[in-house]
């Protein structure tokens, strides 16, 4: 056989093979593009777009929608429903408060109550449901301290990718929770990771709450230093500023940087002639929210 031969056969061989292969590469490709991409950012600051699925689409529950996502922004909602959104106060007073999400535990839960009642300063705290559940007695000292409390889902699961029916669920199977603990109905919600569509805001609005999240991040669930976490908060501090931070710690997670930021924080904060008020009496001047309570 010449070498033209030998050269023809060899390029029908190769072609053979990529024909093969190919198919296999893209079938690997297309399912490696299907799979779920875990939300590791944990709070987006003011303004950021988070991904909305499609409310016109019916999915089952907890199942993720491969449709092309809508993106909402927490300007665009807090200009389309001004009584039921929220990511600051008014700007007209030095007011600012302080947030705690993930609430309770037994670690850093009683670390940040034991120096919010050294500076006599009244804080909000936003509750998982299971959590309050096996900590009610943290909930209660919570109340006891004169705090305020806020619904911040069941089991943290980011309501944009949950169907009506199990975002209903989180929502209320925690208020349950919180009513038989302390008496009452919180009116504030604060989603998991900020994230809420639209339509679920609508619904929270025609239930009475009030969703509100926050426009000042210390990003402390990182385990930053307390250095870091309050150069994190002069960055975006401002009248009318809800500063968000966590006194409720996952697997691992250290905030051990909270926990020493936060006398220095308060101390900051006073000596710039800011107010420390919880959420309920920061909206207490608006007219849209004459209630801060459910019964």
């Amino acid at each position: 056989m010449n070498f033209a031969c030998k050269r023809d056969n060899n390029i029908r061989m190769i072609r053979t093979i990529i024909g093969l292969i190919l198919p296999l590469l893209l079938v690997a490709g297309v399912s490696g593009c299907g799979r779920f991409s875990t939300l590791q950012q944990k709070a987006p600051p003011e303004g950021d777009l988070y991904t909305a699925h499609n409310d016109s689409v019916s999915v089952p529950a907890n199942a993720v929608t491969q449709s092309k996502p809508r993106r909402v922004s927490w300007i665009t909602l807090a200009r389309n429903y001004p009584g039921a959104f929220a990511t600051r106060g008014p700007t007209s007073s030095r007011r600012v408060a302080l947030t705690f999400d993930d609430v309770p535990d037994l670690k850093y839960t009683p670390q940040v109550l034991d120096i919010l009642a050294h500076e006599k300063v009244k804080a909000t705290f936003f509750v998982v449901g299971e959590r309050a559940a096996k900590h009610p007695e943290m909930v209660r000292r919570i109340i006891a301290e004169g705090h305020s409390v806020g619904n911040h889902s069941y089991d943290h699961t980011s309501y944009a990718r949950l169907s009506m029916s199990k975002f209903e669920d989180q929502i209320e199977r925690t208020s349950n929770i919180l009513h038989s603990q302390i008496g009452y109905t919180p009116r504030f919600l604060r989603p998991p990771y900020g994230e809420i569509t639209p339509a679920q805001l609508m619904w929270t609005q025609s239930r009475g709450y009030f969703v509100a999240n926050w426009n000042v991040d210390t990003e402390d669930w990182k385990g930053l230093s307390a250095e870091r976490i309050l150069r994190n908060v002069k960055r975006t501090l401002g009248p009318g500023s809800i500063i968000l931070q966590h006194a409720g710690g996952g697997v691992g997670e250290d905030l051990s940087g909270t926990v020493k930021a936060l006398p220095r924080l308060i101390r900051i904060l006073k000596q710039k002639g800011y107010e420390l008020v919880t959420i309920p009496e920061m909206f207490s001047e608006s007219q849209e929210l004459e209630s801060m309570r459910l019964y």
